[in-house]
This record gives C-alpha cells, sequence and structure tokens, in this order.
C-alpha cells in the first residue's frame, strides 16, 4: 500500500469505528428508504454493510423515523450485524432527540447541519438542545455544512463585509470562505456546550470538484477536527464516479480526508451499494486502502476479437468478490492479491507476470492456448473448453496456500 502522508487529526471514535489521526480511511453510505419502513432499511443497511459500507446513515426527519431507530438497531444486532448507524437531522432534530431518547441512544453518532438549525438566527438553543443531548449520550457529531443550505445571515453578513472592501473577492471566494466559517465557528460552539474535540467531525460539503479541493484544503489548513469528504450530489453513473474520483483523488493525495462517502444517484431500482463499491476502488486504486482482489483486464482491440477474454475477466472479477466475505474471515492479506486476465500475446505476458495470478488468452490468429504465471513464472497452459473453471481452481489453491489462515495468525 502506498504511504501517502495524513493530515494529523484527532481521532473520533464512531460506534465500533476509529476516524481519524491514524486510522484507515472510513467508507461510509446512506440509506434512501424511509426510515420509518423498519424492515426495508434494516434490509438496506445490512446490504450496505456487506458490501463494506463501515458507517451507515439514515434520515431522521419525523417521528415515525425516530421511533423505528432503535428497532432497527436491534434488528440489526440480532443478526449480527454491528455497522455504526448515523442519524441525519436538519430541522427539527433537536425536537426528535429529546422526544425520542431511545433514538439518542441507539444512534453511534449525530449529523448536524448549521444552515439547518437555529444558528446565525434569533439564538442557537436548537442546536444546543442537539449537542447537550449528544454530551449527554456521549455521542459524536458530525457538523456538515453543505452550500446548498448554508447559513444565510452570515453569508449575507460576509457578502456585505466583502462589498464595502476595496477590493472585493467574487462571490464564489466569499461562498467557500462562508462555508469554512460557519463550520469551524459550529465547531467551537459545540465544544462550548459541552462537546470534546474528538467527539467532533467536520464537512463543507458542495457538488463542484474544484469547489470541493478548495473548501477543504482551507478548512484542513485551519483546524486538525477529521474531515468527512464527498461532492454533496456527484450525480448518476459515469458521471459521478468520475467526479468524486477526480475530487477526492487530489484531497486523498494531499492527506486531507478521514471518511468518504460517494453520492450517487442510482438508477431507478438501481443498487445502493455501487456507491460503496467506487469509494472502495478510489481507496485501492491509489493504494491506501485493500478491500477485495482486483482484476487487471485489457481494453480488447483488433487483436481480440473474440469476447471471451472479457467474459472471463467479468466472471473472474464477481468470482472474486462472491467469495471476498468468506476469505476475509479465513484469510489475511488476501485482499491484496491481484489477477490479471489478459486478451492476447502483446501485453498478455508481461501484464500477467506482474500480477499474483495471471493469464494471457489467445488473440486473433494465436495459438490456442494460455499461459498461466503464478508470482511471475510460468506455471502452467491451459487449453480447451474448461479454462474459467480451472483458473479459478488456480485461484482457490493459490489464496489456500499464500495467505495465513486467521486461526494461525491469532494463536502465533
Amino acid at each position: 500500500m502506498a504511504n501517502l502522508l495524513r493530515r494529523k487529526t484527532v481521532t473520533c471514535t464512531v460506534g465500533n469505528v476509529r476516524v481519524g489521526s491514524d486510522a484507515p480511511i472510513v467508507v461510509q453510505s446512506m440509506t434512501n428508504t424511509d426510515t420509518a419502513d423498519i424492515a426495508s432499511t434494516v434490509q438496506q443497511v445490512a446490504a450496505l454493510a456487506k458490501a463494506g459500507s463501515e458507517l451507515v446513515r439514515v434520515t431522521v426527519n419525523t417521528e415515525e423515523a425516530a421511533a423505528a431507530v432503535a428497532p432497527i438497531a436491534d434488528q440489526l444486532e440480532k443478526q449480527g450485524i454491528t455497522v455504526p448507524i448515523v442519524g441525519d437531522f436538519h430541522y427539527n432534530g433537536h425536537l426528535l432527540l429529546k422526544k425520542f431518547p431511545e433514538c439518542a441512544r441507539a444512534l453511534a453518532k449525530y449529523r448536524i447541519n448549521p444552515g439547518n438549525v437555529s444558528i446565525g438566527r434569533k439564538n442557537d438553543d436548537n442546536f444546543a438542545t442537539m449537542i447537550e443531548v449528544a454530551v449527554e449520550n456521549q455521542k459524536p457529531v458530525r457538523i456538515g455544512v453543505n452550500w446548498g443550505s448554508l447559513d444565510q445571515a452570515l453569508l449575507t453578513r460576509m457578502m456585505d463585509e466583502n462589498s464595502r472592501l476595496a477590493e472585493p473577492q467574487d462571490a464564489r471566494e466569499v461562498t467557500m470562505e462562508a462555508m469554512v466559517v460557519s463550520a469551524l465557528n459550529s465547531a467551537k460552539l459545540a465544544e462550548k456546550y459541552g462537546l470534546r474535540p474528538d467527539q467532533i467531525i467536520l464537512s463543507a460539503k458542495v457538488s463542484g470538484v474544484q469547489d470541493l479541493v478548495d473548501v477543504y484544503r482551507s478548512l484542513a489548513a485551519r483546524c486538525n477536527y477529521p474531515l468527512h469528504l464527498g461532492l454533496t450530489e456527484a450525480g448518476m453513473g459515469a458521471k459521478g464516479i468520475v467526479a468524486s474520483s477526480a475530487a477526492l483523488g487530489v484531497l486523498l493525495q494531499e492527506g486531507i480526508g478521514d471518511t468518504i462517502r460517494v453520492s450517487l444517484t442510482p438508477a431507478p431500482g438501481g443498487d445502493r451499494t455501487e456507491e460503496v463499491r467506487v469509494a472502495q476502488q478510489i481507496l485501492q486504486s491509489m493504494g491506501i486502502r485493500s478491500f477485495t482482489p482486483q482484476v487487471t483486464a485489457c481494453p480488447g482491440c483488433g487483436r481480440t476479437t473474440s469476447t471471451f477474454f472479457q467474459e472471463m475477466a467479468e466472471q473472474i472479477q464477481t468470482y472474486l468478490r462472491e467469495q471476498m466475505p468468506e476469505w476475509k474471515g479465513r484469510y489475511v492479506g488476501v485482499e491484496e492479491m491481484k489477477v490479471a486476465v489478459m486478451g492476447c500475446v502483446v501485453n498478455g505476458p508481461g501484464e500477467s507476470k506482474h500480477a499474483s495470478l495471471g493469464i494471457s488468452l489467445p488473440g486473433t490468429f494465436e495459438e490456442p492456448k494460455a499461459p498461466v504465471y503464478i508470482d511471475g513464472r510460468l506455471f502452467t497452459t491451459l487449453k480447451g473448453d474448461h479454462i474459467v473453471a480451472e483458473f479459478i481452481k488456480l485461484v482457490d489453491e493459490y489464496v489456500e496456500s499464500h495467505y495465513a489462515a486467521r486461526e494461525e495468525v491469532a494463536a502465533r
């Protein structure tokens, strides 16, 4: 794994997960079910946790949703699912947390948006109430500023002050600064009401790549709280994946960010867990964390008119993903394994030698055989109609022989 220099922060503990400082960068996600629908929410939280989400946020916007939180946590616990649940509050969080103390206790963290509580208006009573509940239950809080719901009183004041300057900044710069100021002022206020610095996580979400980079650089330079990264509305499909990867990649490379979410808009009936896999892939592609064995495959060209290597690459990737929950429980380090499925002789053998296991399939007009390399050396050559099954068997044998069983490690 890459040894990227991480920004030094305090460490915040959310349930059973450490966030910040030298802790691994945490992947999180959010349900899109009606939280009051207990069965559906439990099912989606379980799916997100199984996919690898280490924190899962749920919307708590109504009394019915607040009343459902504790039963959701209970049902997940009965299934052996221990992922911390984060409550997402806007406008009425102070009322819900006070009226439903079992909800306040069941949640592992509260998310508060300063623009949607009373900060900046006549008083900060609502914000104070939420912080006091957090202190009473010893729960951390993410103070999550969002440019779509930025504290308008603060922004108006800063815009007015800027307009009186001899050389005013443009509106974008003032808005970015207002987001940072909102987050920092809210954190100071939370400490005033009794929250410890190691119980605070900050975020300042926008939907533009360059805006996100700029606001987090500024925020990171001015505090040592852990930071949650993510575009607030990344978008659908390739647009959302590319935008999130571009923005998060820059910040993570600079050591900024302690927990991330890729906020993808799913297609109708789409799989919510996709955002978890994308977040994991960003971290794994950058060499920051490993989650599942990686498959390297060539894009194909005129030498690879057969689709067989594409189908095989997809089958192998699916097999590795499906096996990973079992392997992770049995073997140490298996997530570091690299597999290459290549389509012709040009780069096939060379790329295969760089992988833990690699296979170079015959391209168009090439001899119908597939050399297999293990740890850089030619191991065997496969032929015939059962290449996929035979290669998968070699993968299984490699895992069993190359990665220590957890029982053995624990006994040392």
